[in-house]
């Protein structure tokens, strides 16, 4: 231990004092350090492998080996007087000097760093380090970071057909390498978990550009890209996504099915949130369902042509606008296991309409209703219709004798 350290070691008016005990004997009042403990002390001397801190209040600290900081420019650009943030590791050792941390200590600095870029909400600059089918790796202030795909901007979400992760991935690791301006959203020291967002960088900037727009107001764009959920418009300086249930009055399959990139479209406006802009095309066509009514009655005998099988019944479309449904049970009058044994993707076939819903956009079909049902099914249906017949009865018997044995009893 070199003199200026043990000057430091020593408070004034304990110069005879050697360890904690000497000291705590003189009358000087020490105050007790646990591990754990954020403490700022002032640089004494940096040696090859260890560091003394004079911790005013405390007495000396001395940083050795491992926890030396790992930034060694740093620390050698260090001069005696600096202040330094440091970590108790032990609270006094064999000499009476308390075993400090550099490399915690500047672990802990670094987070709570991150913690007042999270919550003053500020814009970082970084690199893209990797890609994952679930987003992008970024460094900030040296803590990896994750970019999820979710919280992309509109300019770089991939705007890949049928939801392809293959496809995806290739879009994100052509971002490798550049870089992109994010905010911070979570930041997790315990969990060491940084999670940040490009998105809620123009969410600010699109709220200011959106002041204008109201609900209810309609666009004219161009479709910039068609994925598996919607489609996404361009308009002016602006984008909204069209989601697929409000490309069109009929059922869906395929958004690339209805539109196409670089088609011009109208669109209303129909949500504003937090940036991001919901449009709708099909409201701004005449509902088909409205007048299904007086084209289609219960009981009419249709044509249509079958289209998506599921495992509860079949879609069948009756013209470019309604699509019914025969539900499996309507097949047949036995009892169906599997639907294509019935009909086939294509098909065009004859189906009795069963019921209309226009307010729900659903029309019932039977297929099985343009046939008698099997003359063992009717003797069946029949059999179930005497037995419940014969049920009632022997209840009205039974009730009719029951006044009359009360009587009986009476008497």
């Amino acid at each position: 231990m070199t003199e200026e350290v043990k000057q430091a070691v020593i408070p004034a008016g304990a110069a005879s004092a050697t360890t904690m005990t000497d000291l705590v004997n003189s009358g000087v009042e020490i105050r007790v350090l646990k591990p754990g403990d954020m403490v700022e002390g002032a640089l004494i001397s940096v040696g090859k492998n260890e560091v003394y801190v004079d911790l005013e209040g405390y007495g000396v600290g001395v940083v050795r080996g491992r926890e030396l900081y790992d930034d060694e420019a740093t620390l050698s650009a260090l001069k005696p007087g600096d202040k330094i943030f440091v970590s108790v590791v032990e609270g006094e050792n064999k000499e009476g000097i308390v075993e400090l941390s550099l490399r915690q200590a500047g672990q802990e600095r670094v987070w709570q760093t991150l913690k007042e870029k999270l919550d003053s909400k500020e814009i970082v600059r970084t690199k893209i380090l990797e890609a994952n089918k679930g987003g992008l790796m970024v460094e900030i202030n040296n803590v990896m970071g994750f970019l999820p795909v979710s919280q992309l901007s509109l300019e770089h979400y991939p705007r890949v057909e049928d939801g392809d992760k293959n496809r995806i991935l290739g879009v994100l690791q052509s971002y490798v390498g550049q870089s992109f301006d994010v905010q911070i959203i979570t930041a997790d020291s315990t969990e060491e978990k940084l999670i940040v967002s490009e998105k809620a960088v123009f969410e600010k900037e699109m709220e200011n550009k959106l002041g204008s727009l109201k609900i209810g107001q309609v666009v004219e764009g161009t479709i910039t890209g068609v994925v598996d959920f919607g489609a996404f418009v361009k308009f002016g300086e602006m984008e909204g996504l069209v989601h697929i249930s409000e490309l069109a009055w009929q059922r869906i399959e395929n958004p690339k099915d209805i539109v196409k990139v670089g088609q011009k479209v109208t669109a209303k406006v129909i949500s504003i949130d937090k940036g991001r802009v919901s449009l709708s095309i099909k409201q701004l066509q005449e509902d088909p369902w409205l007048e299904a009514v007086k084209k289609y009655q219960i009981g009419q005998v249709v044509k249509g042509k079958v289209g998506k099988i599921m495992p509860f019944g079949v879609f069948v479309e009756l013209d470019k606008d309604i699509q019914g449904l025969a539900h499996i049970m309507e097949l047949s009058h036995e009892a169906v296991k599997n639907a294509e044994d019935f009909v086939k993707p294509g098909e065009e076939k004859e189906f009795k309409i069963i019921s209309i819903e226009p307010a729900e956009h659903r029309l019932g079909l039977s297929l099985k209703a343009l046939t008698e049902a099997p003359k063992k099914a009717k003797e069946e249906k029949a059999s179930v219709s005497v037995e419940v017949s014969a049920d009632k009865e022997e209840v009205k018997e039974s009730a009719d004798a029951k006044p009359m044995a009360d009587k009986e009893a009476a008497t």
